[in-house]
């Protein structure tokens, strides 16, 4: 059974940073391309950043530049590095593949950005 375990967010003023993980299980981790999502209030849930087996990473326009997605395979975990963090960030983040054959979502980490 797969299990994704988000963590490391919380309350952050606009500027600040932040570094999410993602812990998972039940999966050959270095052969599966990983992703961030994130999910506003009201909102669909949206990709933000990618990175395939080989770490060539992806991102949404609206975070790039200040996000870097990384995995360390040894881990089975994905990180999402978060600098200059805006108040429309706010959401619960979730990892996940990228692709249409998801996995069951995790509870996710939610980063709630104020000035």
């Amino acid at each position: 059974q797969v299990r994704l375990v988000e963590s490391g967010g919380g309350l952050v003023q606009t500027g600040g940073s932040l570094r999410l993980s993602c812990e998972a299980s039940g999966i050959i981790f270095d052969t599966v391309d990983m992703g961030w999502y994130r999910q506003a209030p009201g909102l669909r849930r949206e990709l933000v950043a990618d990175i395939n087996t080989r770490g060539s990473a992806n991102y949404a326009g609206s975070v790039q530049g200040r996000f870097t997605i990384t995995r360390d395979n040894a881990k089975n975990t994905v990180y999402l590095q978060m600098n200059n963090l805006k108040f429309e960030d706010t959401a619960a983040y979730y990892c996940n593949t990228p692709t249409d054959r998801l996995f069951d979502w995790g509870r996710g980490t939610q980063v709630t950005v104020y000035s």
